[in-house]
């Protein structure tokens, strides 16, 4: 299977035109001005490029083993990685890595650590002291559990209950500060004395990951369906870091992963029975009763379908149907 892949990436540069040697700018000024600078999430969070290997010359060169640098022009350099992104090529994006240093809560760190496919060098609280640093959350922005979603959020809380919540918040982490400070103080094991600790106490990681699997954790994490907190860090990264030091393949995940749609089957016989409903009708525009007139018929006999909903939203964001308001999904 990987043969036929290389055989159809190796078609699709050579169908390219060869040009006089002009190679892609590498980004060598933009690692020096990016490394070690800390770029503030939350309130006392952050992100900072440690270390980087490639650019998007580093994802040409692997998809063209058999072509020397500097063979071919910018545009077809960005076409090709246009190419590869369109058509899912992962591997020549995974020649590229990135290091970088991170400080995040824990409870968006638990979503964090669930991307298994980078290397991790996590501070440790059984030899050293837990960072005295507690996400705190303004009054303004206290969020209301979504009424379809167990796992997500809805719309924000009213702010004078976000008032009362954001004091009982600051009291309950000094109380567990203190309580773990004496601990401390008392001989208590550090690795014992941090278990009642709460999970907005910031921890800090080394997080090296090649490009394919970073910008797989950005189209999770950066989009509308994740939750708020580590939907600041993973934009933070893409726009702060990714972009400037990989600007092609940025520029291509944008318009192919981050702004793109996956249509199934079942949606595009929605599409066509939905878009032949109108023209016999003679309008230019659907209503609900169109939409539940036109969906697969394994949805049609259920109260609730997850998969019927998603095909609605596309509908919405096409225009084909009036868009609904994006909810809240994660995993924890």
């Amino acid at each position: 299977m990987w043969r036929f892949y290389a055989r159809r990436v190796a078609a699709a540069a050579k169908r390219l035109p060869l040009s006089t040697a002009f190679s892609m700018p590498t980004n060598v000024p933009q690692v020096d001005e990016l490394r070690w600078k800390k770029f503030h999430v939350l309130d006392d969070g952050f992100v900072c490029l440690v270390d980087v290997m490639g650019d998007d010359q580093s994802v040409v060169q692997a998809a063209r083993v058999s072509y020397g640098e500097g063979t071919r022009k910018v545009s077809d350099d960005r076409g090709l990685i246009r190419y590869l992104m369109r058509h899912r090529h992962s591997t020549p994006f995974e020649m590229a890595e990135i290091k970088l240093l991170v400080r995040v809560p824990m409870d968006a760190w638990r979503q964090w650590i669930r991307h298994r496919t980078a290397n991790v060098n996590e501070y440790s609280t059984r030899y050293s002291l837990a960072i005295d640093a507690a996400q705190a959350t303004p009054p303004e922005e206290w969020r209301t559990q979504a009424a379809t979603n167990r796992q997500g959020s809805g719309g924000p809380l009213d702010v004078a209950i976000g008032r009362v919540l954001s004091s009982e918040e600051t009291e309950l982490q000094q109380q567990a500060r203190r309580v773990y400070e004496r601990r401390i103080a008392a001989g208590v094991a550090r690795e014992q004395a941090r278990k009642d600790l709460p999970l907005s106490t910031y921890t800090e990681a080394y997080w090296k990951v090649d490009l394919h699997n970073l910008l797989h954790f950005l189209s999770l994490r950066m989009d509308d369906h994740a939750q708020w907190e580590i939907r600041q860090y993973a934009t933070t990264i893409g726009q702060e870091i990714v972009q400037p030091l990989f600007p092609f393949v940025w520029e291509a995940f944008v318009d192919y992963r981050l702004q793109g749609m996956f249509l199934s089957r079942l949606d595009r016989e929605v599409i066509a029975r939905l878009m032949r409903r109108l023209a016999e009708a003679g309008r230019a525009t659907a209503t609900e009763e169109d939409f539940l007139a036109v969906q697969d018929e394994s949805w049609a006999g259920l109260k609730r379908s997850r998969e019927r909903e998603e095909c609605r939203a596309k509908l919405g964001s096409l225009g084909l149907l009036p868009p609904v308001a994006p909810g809240s999904d994660d995993d924890d």
